[in-house]
C-alpha cells in the first residue's frame, strides 16, 4: 500500500473530495443515507457558515496513492467553551475505509492541533452543535439510517477505541407502531389542559402560516435546549440560516406551538421519513431533486420526531403531552405507522419514558467519545 499523505482542504476542489468521499466509503452499502450536499456546500463554508465565527477549525484529507481516502475536521468552539469553562476540542465528520493507518493518522494529527492549541480533551463526534449529526452509532446498524443523524460504517467504532477514546455519553434511538389509542394518563393531561384554557396551542394548515413563527420558536430553543449536552445558542445570523435550511422541507401540520397569554412557551416539531426521497435523488436537491424528496415523504409512512422544548417554568404541566399527542394524531390521520423518537441523550429519562409509555423501543445507539490529552 502506498504512503499516506495529509493535507488541509484550502482550494474547491480539496473541498468537493471531502465532501463527496462518504459516498466512495459507502459506495457498496445499499442501505447508507447520503446527506443534501446543498447544506454541505454551505455547512463547510467559512464564509456561508457563520458558526466559523465563533470556532476555530481544521479541515483534512487523507490520500494514499493520490486518491482521498479519509477525512476529519477538528474543532475548537470558544463559544461553547467559554460558557461551560471547559479546554475541549472536538472531532467530527470523520469518514475513512476500514484502514488502521489512515484513522490513526487523522486523529492523530487533529489531537496534536488541539494540543497546540491548549486544549486539555478531545471530545467527538461532535460537530459546531448538537444539530449536527454526533457520535458514531455503536448498535441498531440493521435498521434503516435517517436525517442528520452518524450514519458510519461499524468498523469505526472499533477504530476510535483502539486510538484509546473512551464513552462520554450514548444517545439512544427509539422506534415503534403509531399508537392507536393514548395511555390514560395522557387522556387525563389532555382533559385538564384543555379545561384550563389557559394555554393556547397552535397549529399551522400552510407553511405561509407558519413562517412567522420559525424565528420565536428557534429562540425558545436556545433557552430550553441550554441544559442538553453539545448545544451551543444559535446567533440571529445562525437562525436565520437554520429556519431557511429547513423550511422548505418542513409539513407544517407536524409542528405545534403552545402559547400563554401570547408569550411562547412551548415548541414540537415532527416530520415526515425523508431518507427514501433522498436516496432516490442521492442527495442532490437540484434541479428536480426536491420534488422527488417532497413526493417521498408524502408517501412517507414513519414519523420522525425532531425537536422540542417546554420554558422550565411550565414543565410538568401537560404541554409536552398536548403537543405531541396532538402531531400523533396528525400522524395517524396521514396514516402514518411508525414513530421514530430521533436521538435522545440516554440521561433525558423523562423523554425516554414517554416514548416508552407509547410502546417504543430503543433500536439505535450512538456514542459520543473523550480523550485526555
Amino acid at each position: 500500500m502506498g504512503e499516506i499523505t495529509v493535507k488541509e482542504v484550502v482550494t474547491r476542489k480539496d473541498l468537493r473530495d471531502f465532501i463527496f468521499l462518504p459516498e466512495k466509503v459507502h459506495r457498496n452499502e445499499p442501505e447508507w443515507l447520503p446527506p443534501i450536499y446543498m447544506d454541505e456546500w454551505k455547512l463547510y463554508d467559512r464564509k456561508k457558515n457563520k458558526s466559523f465565527g465563533y470556532a476555530d477549525a481544521l479541515i483534512l484529507l487523507a490520500y494514499r496513492d493520490g486518491k482521498p481516502v479519509g477525512r476529519i475536521m477538528g474543532l475548537i468552539n470558544r463559544r461553547y467553551n467559554d460558557i461551560h469553562n471547559e479546554q475541549h476540542g472536538r472531532f467530527c465528520f470523520m469518514e475513512c475505509y476500514e484502514d488502521k493507518e489512515v484513522f490513526h493518522t487523522l486523529i492523530s494529527r487533529v489531537e496534536e492541533w488541539a494540543r497546540n492549541n491548549g486544549m486539555t480533551k478531545m471530545i467527538g463526534p461532535l460537530g459546531f452543535s448538537d444539530k449536527d449529526p454526533q457520535g458514531f452509532q455503536t448498535e441498531g446498524f440493521e435498521y434503516p439510517q435517517f436525517i442528520t443523524s452518524a450514519n458510519n460504517s461499524p468498523y469505526m467504532t472499533g477504530l476510535i477505541e483502539n486510538e484509546g477514546y473512551s464513552k462520554k455519553i450514548d444517545l439512544v434511538n427509539y422506534l415503534g407502531e403509531m399508537p392507536k389509542e393514548f395511555p390514560v394518563v395522557y387522556q387525563r393531561v389532555l382533559e385538564r389542559v384543555t379545561w384550563t384554557e389557559e394555554f393556547r396551542i397552535t397549529e399551522f394548515p400552510t407553511k405561509k402560516r407558519l413562517r412567522p413563527y420559525i424565528l420565536r420558536v428557534l429562540e425558545l430553543m436556545n433557552e430550553t435546549f441550554s441544559e442538553i449536552y453539545g448545544f451551543v445558542p444559535l446567533t440571529d445570523k445562525e437562525k436565520s440560516d437554520f429556519a431557511a435550511r429547513y423550511l422548505p422541507i418542513l409539513d407544517p401540520k407536524f409542528i405545534k406551538v403552545v402559547e400563554k397569554d401570547g408569550q411562547l412557551i412551548g415548541f414540537a416539531i415532527g416530520m415526515p421519513d425523508l431518507s427514501a426521497g433522498i436516496k432516490a435523488c442521492r442527495g442532490r436537491l437540484l434541479p428536480f431533486g426536491i420534488l422527488r424528496v417532497l413526493f417521498e415523504s408524502k408517501r412517507s409512512k414513519k414519523l420522525i420526531m425532531m425537536l422540542g422544548g417546554v420554558k422550565k417554568e411550565f414543565r410538568g404541566k401537560g404541554i409536552d403531552v398536548l403537543m405531541g399527542v396532538k402531531i400523533l394524531q396528525d400522524g395517524i390521520n396521514s396514516r402514518m405507522e411508525s414513530i421514530d423518537s430521533h436521538l435522545v441523550l440516554e440521561n433525558n429519562l423523562r423523554m425516554r419514558g414517554e416514548y416508552e409509555r407509547i410502546g417504543c423501543r430503543v433500536v439505535k445507539k450512538f456514542r459520543i467519545y473523550q480523550k485526555d490529552l
